[in-house]
């Protein structure tokens, strides 16, 4: 299941007890082997919370997925965290290439879905596309995976590479121009058309003159993402995108950058909200657009009438949700606004949560 899909059914499950397990995993041997250790112990601690808090009658299906989910789990196919969601009705598992805040069991009667959001957030679709002296590839990335190279009646350029044409006529300036000029607009007209059938922006791998004929001729500028420096000694699609998505975790950090710029900008306007109550309300009534988190921050309640909660210190309090942000989350999510958990600088002038709303 992709984890678009994923998010929305977990957030949307309300099941009195919903068991999240979040804790950090290491992709290699040996040290992978206390991956298994942990969670044995996290899944010791959920036992006993549900045993405890919980008619075991009523949490039968809950606690045989507790008993077994880990003779379930691929060790060998580990990323940097492991996010677990049990339920009676429900069981799944996702892996995620971004560390947990920390390791921890959650049981409330909604899911934690926050580590989901984080990953859904940060997981970037692109296109990746490689200037060679030989030739020009193309591929599907996500994150600092490929995903495919794109092959089609464009892709990959082997032939009419400039310079290669009439080594007689290098010497004529405008000649060489005007093939190179012709190449970059052949190859940024194929790059546009599977740009507009996946809505995939670019990052070209190139080198910076190449970039800059590229840009000249580009029919639609917007698509592109920018470029790293070609190394033609570490080329293979493995090592391209280590690269790229270097330059992409650096764009992300600017666009949150700019999105807090954004709620500060809001602060004068009267429509930012900083008192979890109050940022709980809107949520629920449609009026989140902008949700800025600081990562670290959470926060055990238990709910009141009318939309409303009392801050607790314990999460093992009766009736307790073991972190509120999750739900506001998913509130604005499901609502079509926007939700950020971040550990940047620049959130600390508006404090831990904040709330730009619509109106």
């Amino acid at each position: 299941m992709a984890l678009k899909e994923t998010l929305q059914q977990l957030g949307a499950e309300q099941n009195n007890p919903c068991v999240t397990i979040s804790f950090n995993t290491h992709r290699a041997r040996p040290k992978n082997a206390q991956d298994k250790i942990l969670l044995k112990n996290l899944l010791k601690e959920a036992k006993d919370r549900v045993t405890k808090e919980y008619d075991k009658k009523s949490v039968e299906s809950l606690l045989n997925k507790i008993s077994t989910i880990k003779d379930e789990i691929d060790w060998n196919a580990n990323l940097d965290s492991l996010h677990i969601f049990l339920s009676n009705d429900t069981k799944e598992v996702v892996k995620s290439p971004w560390e947990a805040t920390t390791n921890r069991v959650n049981v409330s009667p909604r899911f934690a879905i926050r580590p989901l959001i984080k990953a859904y957030n940060r997981s970037e679709p692109y296109l990746i596309m490689v200037l060679s002296q030989s030739e020009v590839n193309l591929y599907e990335a996500v994150n600092d995976g490929i995903i495919q190279e794109i092959k089609n009646e464009d892709f990959p350029f082997t032939e009419n590479i400039p310079y290669t044409l009439y080594p007689e006529k290098l010497g004529d300036a405008k000649y060489v121009d005007d093939l190179v000029r012709n190449f970059f607009n052949r190859i940024d007209k194929a790059l546009v058309k599977v740009h507009s059938e996946t809505d995939l922006n670019c990052v070209v791998v190139s080198t910076n003159t190449n970039y800059s004929f590229l840009m000249q001729v580009a029919d639609k500028p917007s698509v592109y993402h920018g470029y790293v420096t070609v190394n033609y000694n570490k080329s293979a699609p493995h090592q391209v995108v280590k690269q790229t998505w270097k330059f992409i975790e650096e764009l992300q950090s600017k666009r949150r950058t700019k999105d807090i710029n954004t709620v500060k900008d809001a602060v004068s306007r009267g429509n930012v909200l900083t008192d979890l109550n109050e940022i709980y309300k809107a949520a629920v009534e449609g009026r989140g657009e902008l949700l800025v988190v600081h990562q670290d921050f959470k926060q055990p309640v238990v709910m009141t009438e009318h939309n409303s909660f009392d801050l607790v210190d314990d999460v093992s309090t009766p009736g307790a949700i073991d972190d509120i942000t999750s739900k506001i989350a998913w509130e604005i999510i499901s609502k079509k606004g926007r939700v950020i958990f971040t550990q940047q600088e620049e959130i600390n002038d508006l404090g831990e949560i904040v709330l730009k709303t619509r109106y």
